[in-house]
């Protein structure tokens, strides 16, 4: 179905694979389109408990193909339009993605390739992976990726990437030291088996509750203390009387894997009165 995304499910973890290789998977046109119904797909599938994103070959992500766009007016007219708007479609927090997403990243991340870092839930990288941020050195503004990243690593380290462009590359250990990564897999060509791994632990929980947790705790990012604590009270109070908060107990009492609710694609966090 997809011609730059290799989209596959492995028990309960989706798959979700940059698939140019041999253009650094860089996003053309078509993964412009295939990003956003690649994420809704695996979002609704109730098989699927955990997202993992990653890229095949030699890089994970590298940006936009400003080549390839540069030969398609009307999709390069269409990601103006959206960046003008501050209205993206690329990666699961764009796209309201209710499942925790494991960025694993392999080789090199540059430019745009940084939104899939700074919009996972939990990221980790190989050994040999680099970050990069050349949007300056080509004459272009580090925004959204920078803005993103500043959520969750030190300013400084943040400004430093963005202003020295393509001339510093932050290596997978120092991207643990600064919180960037919370895990960098030695030897890297264990990355995929780690990610999964990870993503197994993960997808054995409730999915209702995860779901509300990464409302609550993503929603905190964008608001004040106090209004983000009553919003986390609201998901809190709304997982209230779900199957999944009985279970969990007594499967534990019983000393037995839990046997969860469906998941639900429920997205508005509201609280029934």
């Amino acid at each position: 179905m997809y011609r730059t995304l290799e989209v596959r499910r492995q028990g309960p973890v989706g798959w979700l694979v940059f698939d140019r290789p041999d253009a650094g998977n860089a996003i053309d046109a078509t993964m412009f389109d295939e990003l956003a119904d690649a994420w809704a797909e695996l979002d609704a599938d109730p098989a699927v408990r955990v997202i993992v994103n990653t890229g095949n070959g030699a890089s994970f992500q590298t940006g936009l193909d400003m080549v390839q766009l540069s030969r398609d007016p009307t999709a390069l007219r269409e990601q103006s339009r959206r960046t003008k708007r501050a209205d993206l479609r690329l990666t699961a927090w764009h796209n309201e993605v209710c499942k925790p997403v494991i960025a694993a990243v392999n080789g090199v991340c540059a430019g745009g390739g940084l939104h899939f870092v700074a919009d996972a839930d939990i990221v980790i990288a190989a050994a040999d992976a680099t970050f990069l941020d050349p949007h300056v050195s080509v004459g272009q503004v580090s925004a959204f990726e920078a803005i993103g990243l500043a959520r969750k690593v030190p300013m400084e380290a943040v400004t430093r990437m963005a202003l020295l462009g393509r001339h510093e590359r932050l290596d997978a250990a120092r991207a643990y030291q600064l919180g960037m990564v919370s895990q960098v897999v030695d030897p890297p060509g264990r990355l995929r088996e780690e990610a999964q791994a990870l993503a197994e632990k993960i997808a054995r929980n409730s999915p209702a509750a995860m779901a509300a947790t990464k409302r609550a705790l993503w929603g905190a990012l964008e608001a004040g203390l106090t209004e983000a604590c009553r919003a986390g009270a609201g998901e809190l109070v709304g997982l209230w009387g779900h199957p999944d908060q009985s279970e969990g107990p007594l499967a534990f009492a019983e000393k037995r894997e839990p046997r969860w609710a469906p998941p639900t694609n429920r997205t508005d966090g509201a609280v029934d009165e």
